[in-house]
């Protein structure tokens, strides 16, 4: 079974998503150029709002960092463990398991760890303190002016770092690593190069959110005055541009919850995956970047929602929007982008049938405390309209199903 999330939000003038040359993200789609929200972008704001609007505990979320090694110590060091002494032991248990440490104390790579799996590993250290401590004791440091060194490639020097950690230390260090049942790992997975047998495939995907509308980019020409500056002294004290744009973007998700439950995501527990839903629900609707938020301030709530939970199959709606939306009369731009989503529904619907679909409630803002009965934005997918976003959490959570074993059954 899928649940699939589809949403319209039109922002005001910003630059939420920035390129490498700290201009705001587009794409070609359907022969014009639209505005575009990385996927990575949109996924980030949702991992942000689990935790700021307590949809799920610290317990149950991950964390993406470098600095793991640092952590781990910290924690160590609170216990009463030296603090130094604890970073050399850190590294040498992550060792243990091909996961390379730099001279900076940084991991090779970003490690996505469920909080539970770091605390894990803080427990596996301070267990096996003794043995940790009388291994890297024991490693003699290799001469880097040694030519032979010099020549070991990097997989070498992680065998030969893992040959120096205990046996009961590796094991250990291993087996915690399965995820810790955070909720965002398993949605949004992992992927460890040197412990494949450890990565996490997602249950979610999400797409980059694109403009149903074309844009070009414009430009904020700006300056900024001295305040202590004589008063018979002209001229900025500073001048510069910024880039932005303002579009309606059509935003989709889905989570897979066969993959959701699955023995490498959430370890079969429903309650959790259940859990995880409605949170990424909820995260999804009221999740938004914070790039240039402090000079553009452009905090718009979605206009329209769509879930959708079906047995199988998955719809974008995004060729909805192939040719541009462009307002007309007194018809807006989100109205009638609203009407392009919902006419593109009802012809899927029609040519592919609907049969899998379970529940498909809809949300219409300007549309919230009135009877649209005879009117309104929808037609096709009018019969299960609702008027709340907390409406539509709840039609969703009625008809959710989970398969005993997960993705692997």
């Amino acid at each position: 079974m899928f649940v699939e999330l589809h949403l319209l939000q039109n922002f005001a003038p910003s630059c939420l998503n920035r390129d490498d040359t700290n201009s705001p993200k587009d794409c070609e789609f359907g022969g014009y150029r639209r505005a575009r929200i990385s996927s990575q972008c949109i996924k980030r704001a949702i991992r942000r709002q689990f935790g700021q609007d307590g949809l799920l505990s610290g317990e149950e979320l991950a964390h993406r960092s470098k600095r793991l090694v640092e952590e781990v110590a910290r924690r160590l060091a609170e216990s009463g463990k030296d603090l130094e002494t604890a970073k050399k032991l850190v590294t040498a248990a992550l060792a243990g398991v091909s996961l390379k440490v730099g001279d900076d104390g940084k991991t090779q790579y970003l490690l996505f760890m469920g909080e539970n799996e770091i605390a894990g590993l803080v427990q596996v250290v301070q267990k096996h303190w003794d043995a940790l401590e009388a291994a890297v004791n024991a490693a003699k440091p290799e001469d880097p002016e040694n030519a032979a060194a010099k020549k070991k490639s990097a997989k070498q020097q992680k065998a030969a770092a893992k040959g120096t950690v205990p046996e009961e230390v590796r094991e250990a260090v291993d087996k915690l690593l399965d995820g810790g049942k955070a909720c965002d790992l398993a949605l949004f997975g992992r992927m460890l190069a040197d412990l494949p047998e450890r990565n996490i495939d997602a249950a979610c995907q999400v797409a980059h959110a694109i403009s149903t509308n074309k844009v070009s980019v414009e430009m904020d020409y700006y300056t900024a005055v001295d305040d202590l500056k004589p008063e018979d002294t002209a001229g900025a004290d500073m001048i510069g541009t910024v880039e932005f744009n303002s579009a309606c973007f059509y935003r989709y998700a889905n989570i897979d919850l066969d993959q959701l439950i699955d023995p490498r995501n959430l370890q079969g527990d429903e309650a959790l995956a259940r859990k995880t839903v409605e949170a990424f629900l909820r995260a999804s609707v009221a999740a938004i970047p914070t790039g240039k938020q402090n000079s553009m301030a452009a905090h718009n709530p979605p206009s329209f929602v769509l879930a959708v939970v079906r047995d199988t199959g998955l719809w974008s709606l995004a060729n909805a929007f192939v040719q541009p939306v462009q307002p007309r009369g007194n018809d807006d731009l989100v109205k009638l982008s609203i009407q392009r989503l919902d006419n593109h529904w009802g012809k899927l619907a029609k040519g592919f049938g609907d049969g899998a679909v379970k529940a498909r409630p809809a949300f219409v803002l300007d549309e919230v405390g009135t009877d649209v009965k005879d009117r309104g934005c929808l037609s096709a997918l009018k019969d299960q309209q609702v008027g709340t976003i907390d409406q539509l959490v709840e039609k969703v959570m009625a008809t959710l199903a989970f398969t005993k074993d997960g993705a692997r059954s």
